[in-house]
């Protein structure tokens, strides 16, 4: 077996759940996003140096696959539940809880670490917005769409704490 297929050779893929669609559409352009997100956190976890964040970064990273595969899926219940917006909220709180308040704007790229982090927020962000683009034409799960909007502020947690021991 070869990594390639030639099956993408004519401009369309499958999703997960079997149906051909042209790589232009906006589905895969989502999941695509949240796959090039998936990297970003991989840089972010290669150069973090606080192995909490290390840690959450793999946690999130676990969880990717999952909100991948249900929008690259039609007609399947979810996998991102809504047990996964609540585990993250919490995380959130606990992580807020430790930092000190915000007064200004920050400049992310105080550490490696923190700016991968920072860029990860960023594809999030774009993933989102493909996210709703999305929503107003086809079906989708108002779950992943939480999630998505949850996972761009625990990405700016994230940087926040990475970079707090510079």
């Amino acid at each position: 077996m070869h990594v390639y297929t030639k099956t993408g050779d004519a401009g369309e893929t499958s999703l997960y759940t079997g149906e051909r669609v042209k790589k232009a559409s906006m589905r895969v352009e989502v999941y695509g996003t949240i796959d090039e997100a998936d990297s970003a956190f991989g840089l972010a976890r290669a150069f973090a140096k606080n192995e909490d964040v290390k840690s959450s970064i793999l946690d999130v990273q676990k969880r990717l696959p999952s909100l991948m595969a249900d929008i690259a899926s039609k007609g399947k219940e979810p996998l991102i539940r809504e047990e996964d917006i609540t585990e993250l909220e919490k995380v959130m709180d606990a992580i807020e809880d430790e930092l000190p308040k915000l007064t200004s704007f920050l400049i992310p790229g105080s550490t490696p670490g923190g700016a991968a982090l920072d860029h990860a927020r960023t594809i999030v962000r774009r993933a989102e917005r493909f996210f709703c683009r999305l929503a107003e034409q086809e079906p989708v799960h108002d779950t992943d769409r939480r999630y998505l909007n949850r996972l761009s502020d625990y990405a700016f947690l994230l940087m926040r704490l990475e970079e707090a021991g510079v």
